[in-house]
């Protein structure tokens, strides 16, 4: 059975969070169970939630889907995760600027201009993505982790050398 929105209660303007693997991809909820979207403008009709998928575009298209047709067998939620941080536009404002678009390619860009982008600055008017920004902390943390055993390993081999000389 295709997924509906009954469960999440999702009202129109509202961001919809589809959880697929280490990629999530975002749309906007417009209502009667449709959608607004980024697709990347090579895509066919495979796996949404493919990272590869995304990675390999540098464009994208502005879709209106029905929700099933973009989630398939994956999990969603209703995610409005800035309202903490700025103030929501208007529903109808977020649906009616959503709706104008649809058709129209767009640069696209992982770190940039991906969809979790696109939907903030739709509802925010304020373009983040809190996984860019999550795997940015994580690839600095990993980095200076590096750092430090590289560092370590090379304090280690000069007292052991000049441990031997003595």
């Amino acid at each position: 059975m295709a997924p509906t929105l009954f469960d999440c209660d999702a009202k129109p303007g509202d961001l919809i969070e589809i959880v697929g693997g280490i990629y999530h991809h975002w749309a906007v909820f417009i209502g009667g169970n449709e959608v607004v979207h980024l697709i990347p403008s090579t895509h066919g009709e495979g796996d949404l939630g493919e990272l590869f998928t995304y990675l390999d575009s540098s464009k994208c298209k502005v879709r209106r889907q029905k929700i099933w047709e973009v989630v398939g067998s994956k999990t969603f939620h209703v995610n409005n995760l800035l309202d903490d941080k700025y103030e929501p536009h208007d529903p109808s404002t977020i649906v009616s600027d959503a709706v104008k678009i649809v058709g129209e390619e767009r640069p696209y860009n992982a770190a940039t201009h991906n969809s979790e982008h696109f939907v903030t600055e739709l509802r925010y008017g304020k373009p983040e993505s809190r996984q860019v920004q999550n795997a940015a902390v994580i690839g600095g943390v990993a980095t200076a982790g590096v750092a430090v055993a590289v560092l370590g390993a090379a304090l280690f081999s000069a007292f052991h050398k000049n441990k031997n000389k003595k």
